[in-house]
């Protein structure tokens, strides 16, 4: 699929797409005759990835690190430390993201709080 059909499946933007690629962290399979970038269901796959992780305050370098993880596990043909090694990196990203997690969910509690405050004061028996 060619870079808008990307896009709008990710909900990324064009631009965000083609930095990822110049990052190195989603390369499209392939190129159309036309020079158009062409993606696979893989390639959406990872940038699903990187999507997900950015709000929760990961960076390029540890994204790649996570994506370069699964790729491994996916390649399958490890020994058990390699395997187990790779594992518990991605452990590392879970606990991680769990933790942004919460911290988002205290800030999005204080949030609807605040909200709440604004609208008891707009109220009419106020």
């Amino acid at each position: 699929m060619q870079i808008g059909e990307v896009a709008a499946r990710t909900e990324l933007s064009l631009r965000t797409i083609r930095h990822y690629e110049e990052t190195g962290l989603v390369t499209p399979s392939a190129r159309s005759q036309g020079g158009f970038r062409l993606y696979t269901e893989a390639d959406v796959a990872r940038l699903t990835v990187v999507r997900r992780m950015k709000p929760l305050g990961f960076t390029l370098d540890q994204m790649r690190d996570l994506l370069d993880a699964t790729d491994r596990l996916d390649a399958g043909e490890l020994r058990a430390s390699e395997r187990a090694a790779l594992l518990e990196r991605i452990r590392g990203y879970e606990r991680d993201a769990t933790e942004q997690v919460e911290k988002l969910r205290t800030q999005l509690a204080r949030a609807e709080e605040f909200a709440a405050t604004l609208r008891a004061r707009l109220s009419p028996a106020s």
